[in-house]
């Protein structure tokens, strides 16, 4: 599987970031905020439409695209604009507006964008004259039979008088969104199917879409979207409301076309180069690059677990069985400046995105891929929800859930339970009795453990680290220490690998006898890593 490249038209984006089936946002979907009574056209309407395309054949969406669009290199695909003051509904005083992507560069297929207004579909047509094309000399006739490849949703997120960007659909099934001072970094997908299998992956897309009007004192967008694929199709409600947290609520219905090996349901998909706990090979000023250092994994008879983020050597797939998820999400888990020192792309800006089911999903394992990549340029990262069970061909899969995009991930944990802060990674050593401290051949690990729970522990008063290794490991040391400087404990763990090919799983939990005082800290040291 390859790692895929950004992209980020957005002035908002890092620039010089290119994906190749990526980027995207927009919408929302919350439930009983419209009522159906008054909408003649709604979620049953795109499930029909859905239901119709799995029992016919799969036909590829066409392309017209002339090589002076296609061959566009990144920086010159980001000139093409769409102008504001042609946004729709920009002269009508609406707190959400929306504006368009042209096709280009590897965005070689339109969608088709329509609106609902006053119960009544109208199609949004494509008109070249919308565009600033910059620089760039393309023949009027080769602008003629083309579309949008995507769009963004704009509200006045951080200021009454600025309309910023909130949501961009574009790239297949991809999608971001952002919350209030925050800036795009990690993305999800409406579905991902067979990720990461040597039969090549599959990348669903949404091919129409159908945004509701707002009115003037509307607190949230609706957006209906219908995806298709060679395995199946499905109906998509977004409902997206604005605020420090934007809220994204995606309700679904697929339907299968034909059997597939893995499903992959609310998908996440991520950057992470390097940080503290796996630090640059090379000299670099800045101590982490990364949209996600983590995935937090909840689950009811699981509890929490915390999985720092890797760049391996090697393709790495993981997964944890969770009979009863309650949640999951990659989380930047820094927000402070100084832990980045990227006065442009500001690392510390970018959300985390949480993921809480609505209703039960039943069992099944969260998914874990970790991708190497030699630069931020690529999104190395996919977590997802892979169902035990899959519906017979015909009957439909019914999954809903809730999106927050956040940068206060403290306010989603269990208030008994503390976090881990930092993971931090460093040689093993020990210190001579000249105080001269030597390696030892180990693997030290150094973790940040903070929260409430921990308040009332100082000392030795019953707070043990609870620490193992896998197979392919021997646990050197183990041990926790109160965090003078900044509240909270520090856990010192040493291992020692066995086979350098193959990675080494890493377990620690902070414990008071038999009762849980954290989250537990599960690390999968890469392979030669």
């Amino acid at each position: 599987m390859q790692a895929s490249a950004r992209l980020s038209p957005s002035p908002q984006g890092p620039g010089r970031r290119v994906r190749p089936w990526l980027l995207a946002g927009l919408l929302g979907a919350l439930g009983g905020l419209a009522s159906p009574t008054l909408m003649a056209f709604g979620f049953e309407d795109v499930a029909q439409k859905a239901r119709s395309l799995s029992e016919s054949a799969y036909e590829p969406p066409e392309t017209n695209l002339p090589d002076a669009l296609r061959e566009l290199e990144y920086e010159d695909y980001a000139k093409i604009k769409y102008r504001r003051d042609q946004a729709l509904w920009s002269d009508e005083d609406l707190p959400f507006q929306l504006t368009f992507f042209h096709e280009g560069m590897h965005f070689d297929s339109a969608v088709k964008v329509n609106t609902v207004v006053d119960n009544e579909v109208q199609e949004v047509g494509f008109d070249p004259e919308r565009f600033d094309y910059g620089d760039l000399s393309i023949p009027e006739e080769q602008l003629e039979g083309l579309g949008f490849s995507g769009f963004k949703i704009v509200n006045a997120l951080n200021r009454e008088d600025v309309m910023d960007e909130l949501m961009v659909f574009q790239g297949a099934s991809y999608f971001r969104a952002l919350g209030r001072h925050q800036q795009y970094g990690l993305s999800g997908r409406g579905l991902a199917v067979d990720t990461a299998l040597q039969t090549g992956e599959e990348f669903p897309a949404f091919r129409e879409f159908w945004v509701v009007k707002p009115n003037p004192k509307s607190q949230y967008l609706t957006v209906f979207a219908l995806l298709d694929s060679p395995s199946l199709s499905g109906a998509y409600r977004f409902v997206l409301r604005p605020g420090d947290d934007t809220v994204v609520d995606v309700k679904s219905r697929l339907f299968l076309r034909r059997e597939v090996e893995k499903l992959g349901i609310a998908p996440l998909t991520s950057m992470y180069l390097f940080g503290p706990g796996q630090p640059s090979e090379s000299h670099n000023y800045r101590p982490a690059i990364h949209d996600s250092n983590g995935l937090l994994i909840h689950g009811a008879n699981n509890g929490w677990t915390w999985r720092p983020l890797a760049n391996p050597d090697k393709l790495m797939v993981d997964e944890a069985p969770v009979d009863s998820l309650k949640g999951f999400g990659l989380l930047q888990r820094s927000h402070d400046f100084s832990d980045y020192e990227d006065l442009v792309d500001r690392y510390d800006r970018r959300p985390s995105a949480w993921i809480e089911p609505q209703g039960n999903w039943g069992a099944g394992e969260v998914e874990l891929i970790q991708i190497p990549t030699p630069n931020e340029t690529n999104d190395n990262i996919v977590a997802f929800w892979k169902p035990e069970s899959m519906p017979p061909i015909g009957e439909p899969l019914n999954l809903n859930y809730r999106m927050f995009w956040t940068t206060t991930e403290d306010k989603f944990l269990d208030p008994d339970l503390a976090w881990v802060e930092e993971t931090r990674r460093s040689r093993g050593e020990v210190r001579g009795n000249d105080l001269v401290r030597e390696p030892d051949g180990s693997i030290a690990f150094v973790l940040d453990f903070q929260g409430p729970a921990l308040e009332s522990y100082r000392g030795d008063n019953g707070l043990a680290v609870e620490a193992s290794v896998g197979d392919n490991g021997e646990l050197v040391e183990s041990r926790a220490v109160p965090n003078q400087a900044e509240g909270g404990w520090r856990v010192f763990l040493r291992v020692k690998r066995g086979d350098a090919d193959q990675p080494v799983d890493i377990r620690a939990t902070l414990k008071d006898g038999d009762k849980p005082l954290s989250e537990t800290w599960y690390y999968r040291l890469p392979a030669d890593g």
